[in-house]
């Protein structure tokens, strides 16, 4: 029974996402209410405060889930295992992820459009992506215990991330698919570790 109650709830949150996503396509993000994002997904206002506090948390819906897949790629490592080996799982991992996430990738651009262009949303992803980086580079720093220092983790964490982010955002055009998207993202990742190779 309790393993039925967890998948309607799962497949609650789900709707809600999907159906945000179609409105914040189709209307904008300011001009989707709470109210259309429930009534979409067939349910009360009310019981959308059960799943989501706010517009913003359907926006970054996956992060934490995201964000553990990255971690579990550097917990991975093997005695042994240079940082570049490392780094780069982090990376294939990361895309996979992105490829497997829950959004489609018409959702996907259209997130990646809000949050550049929502002022709310650009602050939220700016503190988010700080305290990601954080998170992975004390990650990066307990699996090279005794290899690398705090700080030599932080500026690999950083310099990967950066690089990446940034080449997406720089790169990112209306009419670009976001499997080339991706393609850009990994030929920033190879550009950044080949970068870090002094760490080695």
């Amino acid at each position: 029974m309790a393993g039925l109650r967890e998948r309607k709830k799962q497949r609650t949150r789900q709707a809600l996402v999907q159906a945000a996503f179609q409105l914040f396509g189709e209307r904008g993000f300011e001009e989707t209410t709470l109210a259309d994002i429930a009534a979409q997904a067939e349910i009360s206002t009310r019981t959308f405060f059960s799943y989501f506090a706010s517009k913003d948390d359907l926006i970054f819906h996956d992060t934490e889930e995201r964000l553990e897949t990255a971690a579990r790629a550097v917990v991975r490592r093997t005695p042994e295992e240079p940082l570049i080996d490392v780094l780069r799982r982090l990376v294939d991992a990361s895309v996979e992820s992105a490829l497997n996430q829950t959004l489609g990738k018409k959702e996907a651009a259209v997130r990646t459009r809000l949050i550049l262009t929502e002022p709310s949303l650009q602050a939220r992803g700016l503190h988010l992506l700080f305290d990601t980086q954080l998170r992975l580079a004390r990650t990066l720093h307990g699996s090279f215990a005794g290899e690398l220092s705090m700080v030599e983790a932080a500026a690999a964490i950083g310099a990967l991330i950066g690089a990446v982010k940034l080449a997406v955002v720089a790169d990112l055009q209306d009419d670009r698919s976001f499997d080339e998207i991706l393609d850009t993202a990994r030929r920033a990742a190879e550009i950044a570790i080949s970068g870090l190779r002094s760490l080695a």
